[in-house]
Order: C-alpha cells, then structure tokens, then sequence
C-alpha cells in the first residue's frame, strides 16, 4: 500500500503512468525481490526525486519481444536510445 500511496502523491509529476481514471497500474518490488531493478529504481529516484519507473512492453508492431535475441533485434529496427541487458548496455553509434 506504500507504494500507492507514493504514486499518488508523486502523479502530477509523471501524469504519463496515469491512465484515463487518474491511476496507473501499479506495481511495486522490494529489494530481496529484483536486487538490479530496485538499486535502478533508486537511484531514478535520487536524480530526479521519483520514485516510480515505466515498465512497459517491449516490442514494435510485433509479439511481445522475450528473448536477448529478440530484444536486440527490436533494438536494432527501432528509435530506441538504449538497451539493458541484465549487466550489458547497449548504445547506438552516431
């Protein structure tokens, strides 16, 4: 319930999380849970004083990408800036 609570009161913040109703589909972890996707969520929210990240689906006018080869494809074919691979980052070459 914390962390609904922090979405509430962050919303006008990230009003793109919100759908139609004023609320989004929250989500929350825990640090035992995702080690890697808390210390990234935390250290969002030390930049810019949010706690609270988009998780959507990946992929663009496909099935939902669900493997590394798939994600890299995507990757490749898209406007996407980034790629996280568990400890990999992906850049695009200017």
């Amino acid at each position: 319930m914390k962390g609904f609570w922090l979405l509430i009161k962050k919303r006008s913040l990230v009003p793109i999380v919100n759908d139609v109703g004023g609320i989004g589909g929250l989500q929350t972890i825990t640090k035992k849970e995702s080690p890697s996707y808390w210390k990234l969520i935390k250290k969002f929210e030390k930049l810019t004083r949010v706690p609270v990240v988009l998780n959507t689906s990946f992929n663009e006018n496909e099935p939902i990408v669900c493997t590394p080869d798939e994600a890299l494809d995507c990757f490749l074919r898209s406007k996407m800036d980034i790629l996280v691979l568990e400890n990999w980052m992906i850049t695009k070459e200017e």
